[in-house]
């Protein structure tokens, strides 16, 4: 799997990619947890999502926000990470100018960048989000969210409580024209230590339908 390094808005990120098989595959970005907290592109969640995606024949890329690792630059709130989200499915669509769709994933923090980025950028066909912070963060940005997507949370999590996630799922499932996909897996805490292999299957299996259904889609269309 080949390291990358790429310019973002503060200087050279870092990143690890890895290129489908397929011609024109789907390409996918995956974004970590909280900087400040110890968040990288190898935490074991953004691992365990990069490689779901692999499986499913995506071109995939996970990178490390601003000054984190090799990646350069200072932790900016949120907004400059945003900017670094951009600039990384900028890299990586310009390797697949061709691709079948575009998604995006994320872990906490992460699943929260990811979302905004969702708002920006109208060609992103589907997300998954893990654990996304309901609790801290304002998500009523999501108005209309425009694609469906998967939301996975433990429900002994300890960080961001299933409650104010259900709540989320709950605003953006009544909306119409999208459909929210929410599963909980019993017994897991925010990082899913011994819940890795529970969620990886739910991963496989939402990518798994949602690609038949779009193949599906455009073989009748």
């Amino acid at each position: 799997m080949p390291d990358v390094i790429f310019n973002g808005p503060e200087g050279r990120l870092e990143g690890r990619y890895q290129h489908s098989k397929r011609p024109n595959a789907p390409i996918a970005l995956m974004l970590h947890p909280h900087p400040q907290y110890g968040g990288t592109m190898n935490n074991k969640v953004v691992y365990t999502l990069f490689h779901a995606f692999v499986r499913q024949g995506f071109s995939v890329l996970r990178f490390n926000f601003r000054g984190v690792g090799r990646s350069q630059g200072v932790f900016d709130r949120g907004e400059g990470e945003l900017s670094d989200a951009a600039s990384a499915l900028d890299w990586l669509q310009t390797y697949n100018e061709n691709a079948e769709g575009c998604w995006i994933a994320g872990f906490s923090f992460g699943a929260w960048i990811g979302m905004q980025l969702l708002m920006r950028r109208p060609e992103i066909s589907g997300f998954i989000s893990v654990a996304p912070p309901a609790n801290m963060h304002d998500f009523t940005f999501l108005a209309p969210c425009p694609s469906s997507g998967l939301i996975l949370q433990g429900d002994k999590d300890e960080v961001v409580p299933e409650p104010s996630v259900k709540k989320l799922v709950d605003k953006l499932s009544s909306q119409r024209g999208i459909a929210i996909d929410y599963r909980v897996v019993a017994g897991a805490g925010h990082f899913f230590q011994d819940e890795m292999e529970e969620l990886s299957g739910h991963v496989d299996d939402y990518l798994a339908k949602a690609l038949a259904a779009e193949n599906s889609k455009t073989a009748t269309g």
